[in-house]
């Protein structure tokens, strides 16, 4: 891991103590990770049934946003993934809502 700054200066309190995580031996992560109750170990049964998912290329657009919703996306880091998941969750209720719809008759 490198302390190299990406040039973006973030207007966020840093939340993670690099310091520490770096200091911390493998029993000591082991242990976090056998206490976490987020964390699922995973065994043989469910390595032969994974599936590499690569992600989907990302086109470039300009978009046009108020002011006031761009300023509350930023507010964290990631947010154009975020402004992604919310465009992808509506196109996915808008594809699902169409094809629960009847489809007009041809009378």
């Amino acid at each position: 891991m490198s302390d190299d700054t990406s040039g973006n200066i973030s207007k966020n309190e840093p939340r993670t103590d690099w310091r520490r995580v770096r200091r911390l031996t493998a029993e000591e992560i082991r242990a976090a990770i056998e206490t976490d109750p987020d964390a699922h170990p995973t065994d043989e049964a469910f390595w032969a049934q994974a599936q590499v998912v690569l992600p989907r290329p990302k086109g470039t657009v300009t978009i046009r946003l108020d002011a006031d919703l761009l300023q509350w996306f930023r507010r964290e880091r990631g947010y154009q993934t975020r402004i992604n998941a919310i465009l992808r969750a509506y196109m996915n209720a808008e594809t699902r809502a169409r094809m629960r719809s009847p489809k007009p008759s041809g009378d």
